[in-house]
């Protein structure tokens, strides 16, 4: 069995006009990779808290130079990141970026590009929301908010990105979905249709990057204690106090757990921030579309692996076949 990567294969491809056969690779049976970051460029979105807060520490103490964004600044999150910078001699920078707005995320991008002299070399879309509940009491204004962030606001960035790193011909986009972007528990209102959303832009987007070299991972986390679930609690009894009981009514055991939801039990938000660094420092070509990230189960595993399946299936022999064969790495 042959190990390829994407340049390989599609080197390959113009040589014969045909695919060697080659094994999967899961990326549970990578072996660890080091995880030096020196010489990495990378800008991550909603940097004040849980995995971004923590991803862009540990960037920057592993080398890299970081351009961690968050909206709202000043605020104490981004005034203990840039004192954290001076004091530790990091190569840290802290941005304003507004996911929401086209401009923000323009001028966000473009003073980071301005400031590396370049592309980007890692662009980690990271900034997340969710309202709990039924999808029927999600309101237009959670609706649009939940997909304007998870969606849109990764949409605008890598918008803003891409131009760069595909002149360069080398890149990495880094999407944070979640296993409800694969899989489904009732009650999560519009989090898992925008995670499904993500999950559909990042491959579509990685078979579509495969001839500029730029890769895409999407990050499947399961459950961790960030501060996403008090923010969902929040944002769930928000939506309720702007509810007429109209759509609520339906519902009285599940809207009775608004604003209580907790999760991720003693598990450790690192997984998360170490996961990506072993992806960003593998190869170009040769890194996973999808990895699952937690100790305990990770139901997604096996949805992953018959989509795999089924997409080379249904276009590994037409002409978009070199392309779909180079990200699932078959």
């Amino acid at each position: 069995m042959t190990s390829m990567n994407r340049r390989t294969l599609l080197a390959g491809v113009a040589a014969t006009g045909a695919l060697a056969a080659t094994t999967t690779i899961a990326a549970e049976d990578i072996l660890p990779i080091p995880t030096d970051l020196s010489g990495k460029s990378m800008l991550i979105t909603g940097c004040s808290t849980g995995f971004g807060r923590l991803a862009a520490e540990h960037f920057a103490r592993s080398g890299a130079r970081v351009f961690a964004t968050m909206r709202n600044m000043p605020r104490p999150e981004s005034e203990e990141l840039i004192k954290l910078a001076g004091d530790d001699a990091l190569d840290l920078h802290v941005i304003e970026i507004d996911v929401l707005s086209d401009a923000s995320v323009n001028a966000g991008v473009a003073k980071a590009m301005e400031i590396n002299g370049g592309a980007i070399d890692v662009l980690i879309n990271n900034a997340g929301i969710s309202f709990g509940g039924p999808v029927e009491i999600q309101d237009m204004e959670a609706t649009q908010l939940t997909f304007d962030t998870n969606v849109f606001g990764p949409q605008r960035m890598l918008r803003a990105a891409l131009p760069a790193m595909r002149a360069a011909k080398t890149g990495l986009i880094i999407n944070v979905s979640s296993q409800l972007g694969r899989v489904i528990a009732p009650s999560y209102g519009m989090y898992s249709p925008s995670k499904f959303a993500l999950e559909a832009l990042s491959e579509g987007l990685a078979y579509e990057l495969v001839p500029h070299g730029v890769d895409v991972t999407v990050i499947q986390p399961g459950g961790y204690p960030t501060m996403i679930w008090k923010n969902a609690n929040e944002n769930s009894l928000t939506l309720l106090n702007r509810s007429d009981g109209t759509h609520t009514a339906g519902y009285p055991a599940l809207v009775q757990r608004l604003g209580q939801r907790t999760g991720g039990g003693s598990t450790d938000p690192m997984d998360v921030p170490r996961a990506m660094a072993e992806v960003i420092a593998m190869p170009a070509g040769t890194r996973p579309l999808r990895r699952e990230v937690h100790p305990g189960t990770k139901p997604q595993i096996a949805i992953n692996e018959v989509s795999a399946k089924v997409q080379v299936g249904w276009l590994g022999e037409s002409g978009f076949g070199p392309w779909v064969k180079a990200v699932h790495k078959v």
